[in-house]
């Protein structure tokens, strides 16, 4: 595989000197659009044979490129904080935005390959974080990204007299650790490790380049000429599909009116005859199967809450002792109680160790990431409880009914949320997902009541009422998020929620139980 490496190519310094303001100008130009016209971000990731050069080659590109636009990136051991969130939190924190680029040494590719070219990993476990390398990778290219990976190479010989050259230099001694040597003992362990690494992440969406390392005119001018062709080709792209899909859009439009104009008149609507469309089957749905009716006595209720929060409270300061975190998310139509029952929880916790995140409309900050990332970024450290008033579910629900989501966009969310909840839960983070539903006859009692109440009244807005004439369709939605996403490590805790009582000791009683179970599996 690294033999087309291993050619010994060079650049003389003339022919280097020609070309370089050139390439820097075309880089600058290419930055310039991309910022300008561009909406996705530019991941490079830099990876390879110590010595090879790719901290000077990420240190020439911010050199040549627009420091404004520009980041990098470069990960070590993870630190206490970064250990105590999953391992790929301290990535999706750093992603650039939209029109930005990004350069990432030591990515997620390093930790993988050291585990297992130290045996830490099996084949099994190598394998499986390699999948988890594609699907993040594949998440970020179907929102847009553009990943450009550099596998930056010497052979065994020339890695040591690249080593020792560097070792020789009191300028650049420093460079050269005892690790460093110690990698070069074991070079065909990293072969072998890379060569995997590159048969399966190098995809149609984000392939790998291996540049020859040891000359530093030709492996700059590579890795900049590539960096230049790549965000120009994907501008490009961008700008055609984005044509294609205006003109689809107005086809669309043209056709709906051509519909309306030939439909005929209401007077005839009514005959009976058929029109060749038919209805939709009322099926049933999980939420269509709750018993909405259960509810819970006041008297007994009182007594329930206090045992309840008692026991969470204790069960709580154990997970903290213990360093386990849990993330709770509620999702529910509007007045369905969940501001309610959230309340609940946290009266029985101690205010330093949680947090409440309100979802709403992302930010401009937002909008410019993949919609992930501003989940990602709110982890908190181990012990920690998180609860989400609205979630990431946002992309299958919310976003899917009013249309904010094209069906491509929706449909391979599933997806994308199952592998993030898997990387949660995989960390051990206790993940619970509550769907606390009521009655539209409830609801309208609800939305009636907070007219009367000023400190309630500021809840009701006009896009609550809208969103009644599209109950059906959320219903449908919600059908779909539990059968694509109600998992064995992290179901859907469906709550009957028309008796605000029986709910509020459902969601309590069962964030006890599921999380003694969790301790009790840590013992």
């Amino acid at each position: 595989m690294f033999r087309a490496a291993e050619l010994g190519q060079k650049v003389t310094k003339n022919d280097f000197n020609e070309r370089e303001p050139l390439l820097r100008q075309a880089l600058l130009e290419a930055q310039a659009n991309l910022m300008t016209t561009g909406n996705f971000p530019v991941i490079v990731v830099f990876a390879g044979v110590d010595g090879a050069g790719k901290g000077e080659t990420v240190n020439l590109l911010n050199e040549w490129m627009d420091p404004r636009w520009l980041i990098t990136r470069a990960f070590d051991e993870p630190s206490d904080e970064e250990r105590d969130r999953p391992e790929y939190w301290r990535f999706w924190r750093n992603l650039p935005p939209k029109g930005h680029v990004g350069l990432f040494l030591s990515s997620w590719y390093s930790q993988p390959i050291l585990r297992r070219v130290h045996d830490q990993d099996d084949p099994a476990d190598f394998d499986k974080q390699l999948d988890r390398i594609m699907a993040f990778e594949k998440a970020l290219t179907d929102d847009g990204a553009l990943i450009i990976k550099f596998w930056m190479h010497l052979g065994h010989d020339v890695q040591k007299r690249r080593l020792k050259k560097l070792e020789k230099d009191p300028l650049t001694s420093w460079r050269v650790t005892e690790q460093d040597w110690d990698h070069w003992k074991i070079y065909d362990r990293f072969e072998s490790a890379a060569e995997r690494t590159i048969m399966r992440t190098s995809t149609g969406t984000a392939p790998w380049t291996i540049v020859e390392g040891a000359d530093s005119n030709y492996r700059s001018l590579m890795v900049g000429g590539i960096i230049r062709d790549e965000i120009n080709r994907h501008l490009e792209v961008r700008q055609k599909k984005a044509l294609v899909l205006e003109a689809l859009v107005a086809q669309r439009q043209s056709d709906e009116l051509e519909k309306q104009e030939t439909a005929p008149d209401s007077s005839t609507a009514t005959t009976g005859e058929s029109t060749g469309v038919p209805e939709p089957l009322p099926g049933a749905t999980v939420l269509s199967s709750l018993d909405l009716s259960r509810q819970l006595a006041k008297s007994d209720y009182k007594k329930q809450l206090i045992k309840c929060q008692a026991r969470l409270n204790q069960l709580h300061r154990k997970a903290l002792q213990k360093k386990i975190s849990t993330i709770m998310l509620f999702e529910g139509p509007d007045a369905a109680g969940k501001g309610g029952a959230i309340r609940r929880v946290t009266a029985a916790l101690d205010a330093r160790h949680y947090q409440v995140f309100p979802i709403a409309a992302p930010t401009d900050e937002e909008r410019a990431h993949h919609y992930l990332w501003r989940f990602w970024r709110h982890l908190s450290r181990a012990g920690r409880i998180n609860i989400f008033d609205r979630s990431w579910y946002g992309r299958v629900l919310v976003e899917r009914v009013e249309g904010f989501a094209t069906e491509d966009e929706w449909k391979r969310a599933y997806a994308e949320i199952n592998e993030f909840e898997e990387e949660l839960t995989d960390h051990g983070i206790l993940l619970l997902k509550y769907w606390v539903h009521i009655s539209k006859d409830e609801q309208l009692k609800r939305f009636e009541a907070r007219k009367l109440v000023p400190h309630k009244r500021w809840k009701l807005t006009e896009e609550d009422w809208r969103n009644r004439e599209k109950w059906g369709d959320y219903e449908y939605a919600v059908n779909d998020i539990d059968e694509h996403t109600s998992t064995h490590s992290a179901p859907w805790i469906l709550v009957e929620g028309n008796d605000k009582r029986f709910a509020r000791i459902k969601v309590i009683s069962t964030f006890c139980d599921r999380l003694e179970a969790m301790l009790e599996a840590n013992e």
